[in-house]
């Protein structure tokens, strides 16, 4: 049987996200084929060809016809483009690629505000185009909690405890090991401000060495349903190794509390178990650090299907969106992430933020999202 031919795809943007997009590629040629990138000037083309090995070009359309510097014509065209543009640029590329009829892997949030996210579905959410590229709940860890829940390892899900990542990737997280859909929802927010040392930022350490004043954000959203989410961020979580990551899933039967699960059995019986990861590389496994899987009481979960490319998790949420998104333009799976599910969690990663800002609770509404 012969191998299955690489997703091919573009990138629109330069920047820090889009680089994940294309390392995949680099990293995995025989499943990634990054065609070209949309840069705005000349000069950060040069210093992208350079730097990441691809070719560039300066405007959608060049992108999706293949019309790129020393290749070929319709062998270099696209199956999907990444999105990974400033916020308030995205919703008109977007508009641009449904236009030309290309699939679409939009980077989250897919607009800047409400107005924008209504806007942008009216335009453009019939087409069927479009993707988001939440990478959340495809992290292996969340891929296996979502299983367990999906297994009914602790009954019926009803809340899910966030203090991880930030607003709408906590929102898409939450509704997704909830099964919850797109209705209405109630949210009560407050923020506090505490001492915190910063020592890590995005790209280093910092030599942080006294506390600062942080933010911390605490919120609960009632999805209705007797289903609830309490959300917690504090500034710089992502990074900052002194606040670790927390995700706790309660249901009927049971709750699962980062990698331990408890669950009730019988009348007489209640039993704790944990999600265990392997990973190869380790003293005498002489592999590679890698990967392997996660299981839970023997049974595998997560099976790491990019080993060999010794991605962080972060990575393989990535490589498993660009996975999805592929096949879904192939017909070969279902929608990774319809845009309707973005809209939805950024609408309720704003009213947490309006809802801290105002101290008053913030109901939304069925959008026109809703039942898509």
């Amino acid at each position: 049987m012969s191998a299955p031919t690489p997703v091919r795809f573009g990138v629109v943007g330069s920047g820090w996200r889009a680089e994940f997009f294309v390392r995949m590629a680099r990293l995995m040629p025989e499943r990634f084929t990054c065609t070209g990138v949309v840069t705005r000037t000349a000069e950060r083309g040069a210093q992208v060809e350079a730097a990441w090995g691809v070719p560039t070009v300066r405007t959608v359309t060049e992108l999706v016809t293949g019309d790129l510097p020393g290749a070929g014509r319709s062998p270099d065209r696209p199956e999907l483009v990444v999105t990974a543009t400033p916020w308030p640029v995205t919703p008109d590329v977007v508009r641009e690629l449904v236009d030309a009829s290309v699939p679409v892997l939009a980077e989250t949030p897919p607009a800047p505000d409400v107005e924008g996210l209504r806007d942008l579905w009216a335009d453009v959410g019939s087409a069927g185009l479009v993707q988001v590229a939440e990478h959340s709940p495809s992290m292996p860890a969340h891929q296996a909690r979502r299983a367990l829940v999906a297994d009914g390892v602790i009954g019926e899900p009803t809340s899910v405890q966030v203090s991880s990542t930030h607003l709408y990737h906590a929102v898409g997280l939450a509704r997704r090991l909830l099964g919850a859909g797109r209705g209405p929802a109630t949210v009560h927010a407050r923020a506090f401000t505490a001492p915190l040392v910063d020592p890590v930022g995005r790209d280093a350490r910092t030599g942080a060495t006294s506390p600062q004043p942080a933010r911390t954000l605490l919120a609960t959203i009632d999805l209705g349903d007797g289903r609830h989410v309490l959300y917690d961020f504090t500034d710089n979580q992502w990074h900052n190794p002194l606040r670790a990551n927390r995700v706790v899933v309660r249901g009927s039967h049971g709750e699962i509390v980062d990698d331990t699960v408890t669950r009730w059995v019988d009348e007489r019986t209640w039993l704790t178990s944990h999600l265990v990861r392997r990973q190869s590389g380790i003293e005498q496994d002489l592999d590679g650090f890698d990967l392997e899987h996660l299981s839970f009481d023997g049974r595998v979960l997560y099976r790491n299907p990019f080993a060999g490319a010794r991605l962080a998790d972060d990575d393989l949420a990535v490589a498993h969106l660009l996975d999805g998104t592929g096949a879904w333009v192939r017909g070969d799976a279902p929608a990774p992430y319809p845009l309707a599910d973005g809209c939805q969690d950024h609408l309720l990663g704003l009213a947490v933020e309006e809802s801290a800002r105002t101290g008053e609770p913030v109901t939304t509404v069925a959008e026109a999202w809703a039942d898509a």
